[in-house]
C-alpha cells in the first residue's frame, strides 16, 4: 500500500486547509472526501494508509467512518479530529481503534506530527504483521500462567490493544503480575523488535528521576561528569514500562505528558528538543482517581494513559489458578536448585488454596521457592511450606493488618490465624478432623464449626494430588 492519506470533512474549508498542509510539508499522496457517506467506496479504489476523519458530520459520524475503516483493513491508521467539548468521544474512539486525536483549532506541527508518528505504526504493522503471528503461536503470553475465566478475559484484552498503539494503564495490588502483562504486549505489539524499558517510579529518588528518565547533558548539575542517555532514548523505537506511575511528582507528569502528546522532551540542561517515538505502558496499585480529586495526579495524563485499562485480579479473585501456579513454581526452583522434586504432598494445594495471598502471586513464589530449598525429600510437604513463618511474612502483617483500623486490623488478624492454623493441621492428618483436632487440642464439634465459617472442606486435603 501507497503511503496515501484520505482526509473527510464536511467542511470544504477544513479539506483544502488540511490538504494543503499535508501536501507543502510531505511528500504523502493527498485524497479528500466531504462526503462520509463515499468514504468506503473511495477506499476500495485507492486503499490509504491513513484516514483523517471530522468526528461531528452529517449523515456519518467520525466514530462510524473508524469501525468501516477498520473493518476494510485493519491496519489502516485513523487519526479523528474533535471540537474540545467532545474530546470524551474521541477517546472512546481510541479504545475502537483510532491511533490518535487532535483537537480544533490545531496547530500546523502538531497535525504534521500526529500524521508522522500514525504513518510510522501503519508501516510496523504492515513490515511485522507475518512475525507477530507467528510469535502469537508460540509465546503468546510469556510467562502470565492461570486459566480461570478472568483471566481468559485478559489474555482476550491483550490481544485486541497489542497490536494497536494506544496507552495502556495496568492496575491491581502488588505483586499480581503487571510487568508481565506489560511485556506480553510488548511481545504481540509492531514495536517487539524492539527493547521494553521497565521503570521502577518508586525506585528512583525524586532528585534522579528527572535525568533517569530525560538524560542529562554534560556538566548540567553537580556530578553530572559525561552526558547521560535517558530512559526514554534507551525505549525508542520500542516501548517504556512505567511501574508505579502514581509515585511521579507533579512536576515529571506534565514533562511525560509532553512525551504522549508532543512525542518530544527536553534533556536536563539542554534546550534542544529531542524527539521520542515510544509506547507508553504504565501500572499503579493506587487510586488514580483518588489522587486527582487530591491533586496529586493530573487528570489529562491519567486520561492520556487510561485509554486502555487492564485491571489484574488479586490472586484470592482466582484460586483456581494456584494450583497451576504452584507447580510452574516447583518446576522451575527444582530446577534452580538442582533439586529432583516431584510434587507435593496429599493437601498442601488445598492449603495453598485456603490462603488469601495477600502479597499475591510474588508471596506465593516466594513462599514455594523457599520451600523447595528447605525440602530434602522428593516432595513438598506442609512442614515445607507453613515452617519459617513463610506464608505469614512481614508484608502480609505489614500492608494488610497494620494499615487498617484497630477493630479491623484485630478482626483480620485473627481470621487470617484460624484459616491458616486450620488448614496446616488438616493438611498434617490429610483431612482426618479427629486427629486433626486431637492434635490442636480443640473438641471435634468447634472445629467442625471453624472450618465452616471460614469455608473450609476435609475432602481437599485428602488426594494425594489436587
Amino acid at each position: 500500500m501507497s503511503e496515501r492519506i484520505l482526509i473527510v470533512d464536511d467542511e470544504s474549508d477544513m479539506l483544502e486547509l488540511l490538504r494543503r498542509i499535508v501536501e507543502k510539508n510531505t511528500a504523502y499522496e493527498v485524497l479528500t472526501c466531504s462526503n462520509p457517506l463515499a468514504v468506503m467506496d473511495l477506499l476500495k479504489e485507492n486503499p490509504c494508509a491513513l484516514v483523517i476523519s471530522d468526528l461531528k458530520m452529517p449523515g456519518m459520524d467520525g466514530i462510524s467512518t473508524l469501525e468501516q475503516v477498520k473493518q476494510l483493513d485493519e491496519s489502516t491508521a485513523v487519526i479523528i479530529m474533535t471540537a474540545f467539548g467532545t474530546i470524551e468521544t474521541a477517546i472512546d474512539a481510541m479504545r475502537k481503534g483510532a491511533f490518535d486525536y487532535i483537537t480544533k483549532p490545531f496547530r500546523k506541527e502538531k497535525i504534521l506530527v500526529t500524521i508522522d508518528k500514525a504513518l510510522e505504526w501503519h508501516r510496523l504493522r504492515t513490515e511485522n504483521e507475518r512475525l507477530k503471528q507467528k510469535l502469537e503461536e508460540t509465546m503468546q503470553y510469556g510467562t502470565i500462567i492461570g486459566s480461570s475465566p478472568i483471566m481468559k478475559q485478559i489474555y482476550e484484552k491483550i490481544n485486541q490493544v497489542a497490536k494497536t498503539s494506544a496507552t495502556v494503564l495496568i492496575t491491581g495490588e502488588s505483586g499480581c503480575g503487571k510487568e508481565l502483562v506489560a511485556r506480553a504486549i510488548h511481545a504481540q505489539s509492531l514495536r517487539s523488535n524492539y527493547k521494553i524499558v521497565p521503570v521502577s517510579c518508586s525506585a528512583l529518588p525524586e532528585s534522579l528521576i528527572e535525568s533517569e528518565l530525560f538524560g542529562h547533558l554534560k556538566g548540567s548539575f553537580t556530578g553530572a561528569i559525561r552526558e547521560h542517555k535517558g530512559l526514554i532514548e534507551e525505549a525508542e523505537n520500542g516501548t517504556l514500562f512505567l511501574d508505579e506511575i502514581g509515585d511521579l511528582s507533579l512536576l515529571i507528569q506534565v514533562k511525560l505528558l509532553r512525551v504522549i502528546q508532543e512525542g518530544e522532551f527536553k534533556k536536563v540542561g539542554d534546550s534542544k528538543i529531542t524527539k521520542a517515538n515510544v509506547r507508553i505502558i504504565s501500572a499503579t496499585h493506587r487510586n488514580l482517581l483518588k489522587m486527582i480529586k487530591e491533586r496529586t495526579f493530573r487528570e489529562d495524563l491519567y486520561y492520556r494513559l487510561n485509554v486502555i485499562h487492564i485491571h489484574l485480579p488479586a490472586l484470592r479473585d482466582r484460586k483456581e489458578d494456584i494450583p497451576i501456579l504452584a507447580h510452574y513454581f516447583l518446576a522451575k526452583y527444582s530446577s534452580l536448585n538442582n533439586k529432583d522434586i516431584k510434587g507435593f504432598s496429599p493437601g498442601v494445594l488445598a492449603a495453598l488454596k485456603s490462603h488469601d495471598w495477600p502479597g499475591n502471586i510474588r508471596q506465593l513464589e516466594n513462599v514455594i521457592e523457599r520451600a523447595v530449598i528447605l525440602c530434602s525429600g522428593n516432595r513438598l510437604d506442609t512442614e515445607n511450606l507453613f515452617s519459617a513463618d513463610s506464608v505469614s511474612g512481614p508484608q502480609e502483617t505489614t500492608d494488610a493488618v497494620l494499615t487498617l483500623p484497630y477493630k479491623d486490623a484485630r478482626e483480620r488478624s485473627i481470621e487470617e490465624f484460624n484459616r491458616r492454623y486450620i488448614s496446616y493441621v488438616l493438611a498434617r492428618h490429610s483431612g482426618n478432623v479427629s486427629r486433626a483436632a486431637m492434635e490442636s487440642g480443640l473438641k471435634r464439634q468447634y472445629l467442625h464449626r471453624l472450618m465452616r465459617d471460614y469455608g473450609i472442606h476435609s475432602a481437599g486435603f485428602k488426594a494425594a494430588q489436587e
